[in-house]
């Protein structure tokens, strides 16, 4: 609790809430956000459930305490819920006993952890609340009844948040049309990353990874294999490119709960020879540079790094036309939309670009990306949010950077 070469007591405690440290864009924001704060203003706590991919990364933190909560977990379960409320409160209220006078800031993220560790937070007296909108859980495949509640849960959990933090316009847009938050409570902060790794992968190496030659057109995609991802539909835009391309290869870098399903759908197919799966790797860059389109098939989305990830790799675009997606595409500039579930249209475009009968500049804006998902940015900018609703509350106010 003393601020470095002062001897001094930092300006607040920051506990960070996430339903589970699973790989994916929210949760390395979180992770990266933790370990880039700074230890001399603000004490790093970070709370989650237990058994995500990215545990061991989160234990790696410096000057930064991590608690598994057992009972947290992403489905609905009144039982393990109502435990983790309860495990929620008791932790936050140990960090305001801990902090010893100093305000207490709780910046939630994730749907489940989102809605328990608002309430925990207010139980708990903490001083400010954030939530950062990494996508809604909510969308128009529920069906009516499932989706009513989830915006009520949210409205109810948003009379105890003092700020918002989106990731697109688009998610600030459903949050006013549902009542959930007006549009001077949300605070727009781009989902960063390490830009400079993107404009340095290498096509070659990422080609030696696929074990294919330069010549052989390549299709891949990033992505959790979950429903939001719609993984069957990367499956059948395959099948149908082929018939066009037989030449072509098909490339899914992830995995997830999905994945099982995939593969069994794989086998009834003549794609087997022609599709790789590859698990999570680290050499994303790489890989990016050694696909000719990358293609996402969401169905809905908060706003997709990965997107900007192959525009500035210099690889073009055919995604969705979902949520933030929407924000970042040029549709027949740097990528094309189509609209979620239509294999036909995303077929289309993809066989198109592979065959040079369309072609797309992914790079033109590549300056304008470098500068909007700069990850240094991106941490300054919630340290800056924080300073802010600290003083509004009366607190005093950690100096700017």
């Amino acid at each position: 609790m003393v601020r470095s070469g002062s001897g001094q007591r930092p300006f607040a405690s920051v506990v960070h809430v996430i339903t589970l440290l699973e790989w994916g864009g929210a949760q390395e924001n979180t992770l990266h956000t933790v370990g880039k704060l700074d230890p001399g203003k603000y004490e790093k706590i970070l709370l989650s459930g237990r058994g995500g991919m990215l545990d061991a990364a989160a234990e790696r933190i410096p000057a930064c305490r991590f608690h598994r909560v057992d009972s947290l977990v992403r489905e609905i379960r009144p039982l393990s819920d109502f435990r983790a409320f309860a495990s929620l409160t008791a932790a936050l209220r140990e960090e305001k006993r801990r902090s010893g006078g100093a305000p207490l800031i709780v910046h939630t993220h994730s749907s489940k952890a989102g809605i328990l560790g608002r309430a925990a937070a207010r139980a708990a007296g903490a001083d400010v609340v954030i939530h950062s909108l990494h996508g809604f859980g909510f969308h128009d495949d529920q069906p009516p009844a499932v989706r009513k509640l989830f915006v009520g849960l949210e409205r109810a959990a948003s009379r105890w948040t003092d700020m918002f933090v989106a990731v697109s316009e688009e998610n600030i847009r459903v949050g006013v049309r549902e009542k959930i938050l007006t549009r001077n409570r949300c605070r727009l902060i781009r989902s960063g990353f390490d830009t400079s790794r993107f404009t340095s992968g290498s096509r070659e190496a990422g080609r030696r990874l696929l074990g294919l030659p330069e010549n052989v057109p390549v299709v891949g995609t990033v992505a959790v294999f979950k429903p939001q991802k719609a993984p069957h539909d990367f499956v059948e835009v395959a099948r149908r490119v082929t018939a066009d391309i037989p030449d072509a290869r098909f490339v899914m870098v992830g995995d997830g709960a999905l994945r099982p399903e995939v593969e069994r759908t794989l086998e009834k197919t003549s794609l087997c020879g022609r599709f790789r799966i590859m698990g999570w790797r680290a050499e994303i860059p790489d890989l990016l540079r050694a696909f000719d389109v990358f293609l996402l098939t969401s169905r809905w989305e908060g706003l997709p790094k990965v997107v900007p990830q192959a525009l500035i790799s210099g690889v073009p675009v055919v995604a969705t036309a979902v949520d933030g997606t929407r924000e970042i595409i040029d549709d027949g500039k740097d990528g094309f939309l189509c609209p979620p579930g239509d294999v036909e249209a995303m077929a289309d475009r993809v066989a198109a670009l592979l065959s040079g009968a369309m072609r797309l500049d992914p790079s033109y804006k590549r300056d304008r990306l470098l500068a909007e998902f700069d990850q240094a940015e991106m941490v300054r900018a919630q340290e800056r949010l924080y300073g802010e609703l600290l003083a509004r509350k009366g607190f005093p106010c950690p100096p700017s950077t």
